[in-house]
């Protein structure tokens, strides 16, 4: 999917370069390169002679030979000092160049050394190697080059950063000199026409500056890529140093195997595609993770990635942490209710249990909940509301059905605020921008900054009855020497099994009767939840099945608190709020759906009855809600969040 350089290299046979090139690097740099020896002597002194005079190099090195085993030296120097001493103009760098070059003689042919001196000189533009060049210059393979390329590719290999026309008019202007007097020598020496010469002298530069194809930004899976390249960046054992470890992975020879799924990558992007255009200041992002191993499937987001806003490019990674390339994510809203309602499972309390919800909520008092350091928290004077939502008694079910924000702070009161840190920490939980988790009483009602990849495994984990693994992107690294290490799954039971079906039983309800009935299901057992937060500043969904797990994010990169999701057009139309059922919701099923095509449906394992169905409490007489019209572009509004 991508290719990591320090140098934007290609090699190429001799057969697959073009005649005209030889010729043309032989005519202006070593006309007598077929006649002499591994010393042309009056091209050596020459060449010294105004080395010395310049106080560094700044003629080639005289022969193609000598020039070629100088590109060597200074392409294996690991040092300022060892690439300083390959640039030295004195006689002791001389001779050892020239010692050298006997030795390259005697042991290949003039042809072999032609194609290894053409397969590593630079040619400006970030391009090393004839191959690299033609298609960094031209678009084409060095095997079909023509007169006017080869002469301009010919005539760069003197000064490339002089002639380098990625940097502006008159560095293409010195080129196009340097082209010119190349054909004049090719014509001088007979190998082609003085017509012939004229005609090439007669055609623009042609330089079109084809993109380098190294790095993550021209890559067909760039967020992925993104994260592959922090995840070896980060890692200790590539490196006790970030330069070491960027060395590595630029030069060190590495094919890195990783756990993307092309098809179910294809299903998100498509999914993404049809709701969110590149264009909106919004910007969806999803992830996609197997249950069981924490493989990561998929990376989507709606914004191309690069530096070209004009192009509307973002520079970081939208589906990841910042560990990873990515920002600070936005506020996962109703989403980390989940973890409140494993936390009353944890304590006891059965699926019927509820509590009143009044339609709003205020702490009873400044130490109403007990943060994990100890702390003492509450604000009495703050009320948290359910906006459009619908008090009174709610049970797990019916309370996680309709995200009813007054009936999850009760109950986080209930359970205890750290018992629903904790629980989230234990599958994965952390802050996007990797910070700690900010503990207030609106905890559950996600205040807390996420991305696409850490919600989506936290769910997984649920799908896999409890046992958290962390994200897992690289299967197999094999080093130049053919050496493979093989990276499996890091897993633990974060949950116990009964614990994670019952909770997979309540979020099936979401898609069946609470906020995401009006998108549906994907016709196999599914569950998730939504979330939107405060004012519809980012809305979510997370969902998942035994075999896959996903969420998606949507917000605006700008400022999500300035730039909410009200009054919006997101892919080409108008939304009066945006919710977690009105895009994330409809991106997930689509995302779902494609990528589970041809696999075969897994049921989720049914749930302990006896320990909780029925009520451990008080049950009182639950009426099945009543909710307003609820449609994918139109959800009610209480998942409102603080």
């Amino acid at each position: 999917m991508a290719r990591f350089y320090e140098e934007y290299r290609e090699v190429v046979g001799f057969d697959k370069i073009a005649e005209v090139m030889k010729t043309a690097i032989v005519a202006i740099e070593d006309y007598r390169f077929y006649e002499h020896g591994a010393i042309d002597l009056e091209g050596t002194i020459r060449a010294l002679a105004k080395n010395l005079q310049a106080g560094r190099v700044s003629q080639g090195g005289s022969s193609i030979t000598q020039q070629y085993v100088k590109q060597v030296l200074l392409t294996s120097a690991g040092t300022d000092a060892e690439r300083n001493a390959a640039l030295e103009a004195s006689y002791a760098r001389k001779v050892n160049e020239l010692r050298y070059a006997m030795g390259v003689e005697k042991k290949y042919t003039k042809d072999q050394i032609l194609e290894k001196y053409l397969n590593i000189a630079y040619f400006g533009a970030g391009a090393y190697g004839v191959e690299a060049a033609a298609k960094r210059f031209f678009g084409v393979r060095a095997g079909r080059l023509t007169l006017p390329q080869a002469a301009t590719l010919a005539g760069a290999v003197q000064d490339p950063n002089a002639t380098d026309p990625n940097l502006g008019r008159k560095h293409r202007q010195r080129l196009r000199d340097r082209r010119d007097v190349v054909l004049n020598r090719m014509a001088e020496l007979g190998k082609i026409t003085q017509e012939e010469a004229a005609a090439a002298k007669a055609t623009k530069l042609g330089y079109r500056g084809t993109k380098l194809p190294g790095g993550c930004e021209p890559s067909k899976y760039p967020y992925f890529c993104l994260y592959i390249r922090q995840e070896i960046l980060n890692n200790p054992a590539f490196g006790t140093t970030a330069e070491a470890r960027l060395e590595m992975l630029n030069r060190g020879g590495l094919t890195i195997r990783t756990t993307i799924d092309p098809a179910m990558q294809a299903a998100a992007d498509q999914a993404i595609k049809k709701y969110v255009h590149a264009s909106d200041d919004p910007v969806a992002s999803e992830a996609l993770v197997q249950p069981g191993t924490g493989a990561i499937r998929a990376m989507a987001a709606s914004k191309p990635y690069g530096n070209d806003t004009a192009r509307n490019e973002i520079s970081y990674n939208l589906v990841a942490d910042a560990a990873h390339g990515g920002g600070v994510g936005f506020q996962a809203g109703s989403t980390f209710k989940t973890f409140t309602l494993i936390g009353a499972l944890k304590k006891g309390m059965k699926l019927d249990d509820g509590l009143s919800a009044g339609a709003g909520y205020r702490a009873p008092g400044y130490s109403t909940f007990t943060t994990c350091k100890g702390e003492k928290i509450g604000d009495p004077t703050h009320t948290v509301t359910n906006d459009e939502g619908f008090p009174g008694w709610k049970t797990l079910r019916t309370g996680t059905w309709g995200s009813v924000n007054t009936f999850f702070m009760e109950l986080e009161q209930r359970v205890g605020l750290c018992e629903s840190v904790t629980t989230a920490k234990s599958l994965g939980i952390r802050r996007s921008d990797g910070r700690g988790l900010q503990e207030y009483e609106t905890f559950t009602l996600g205040i807390n900054e996420m991305d696409p990849v850490t919600v989506a495994n936290a769910y997984a984990a649920i799908a896999a009855r409890g046992t958290y693994c962390a994200p897992m992107a690289i299967t197999r690294i094999t080093d130049r020497s053919g050496k493979a290490t093989t990276y499996r799954p890091k897993c633990r039971q974060a949950l116990d099994p009964g614990i994670a079906d019952a909770t997979a039983e309540v979020l099936t309800g979401v898609l069946t009767k609470g906020t995401m009935r009006g998108v549906g299901g994907i016709g196999r057992d599914a569950a998730g939840k939504t979330g939107t937060t405060d004012d519809y500043a980012a809305a979510w969904f997370a969902g998942f099945t035994p075999d896959l797990a996903a969420a998606v994010s949507i917000g605006d990169p700008r400022g999500a608190q300035e730039h909410k999701l009200i009054g919006v057009t997101i892919g080409g139309r108008y939304y009066g709020a945006v919710a977690g059922a009105t895009l994330p919701g409809p991106i997930w099923k689509d995302t779902m759906i494609g990528a589970l095509k041809g696999v075969p449906p897994t049921s989720f394992t049914p749930i302990d009855s006896a320990r909780f169905e029925g009520c451990s409490q008080d049950c009182r007489p639950t009426p099945r809600p009543t909710y307003g019209a609820v449609s994918g572009h139109d959800e009610h509004r209480n998942e409102k969040s603080r």
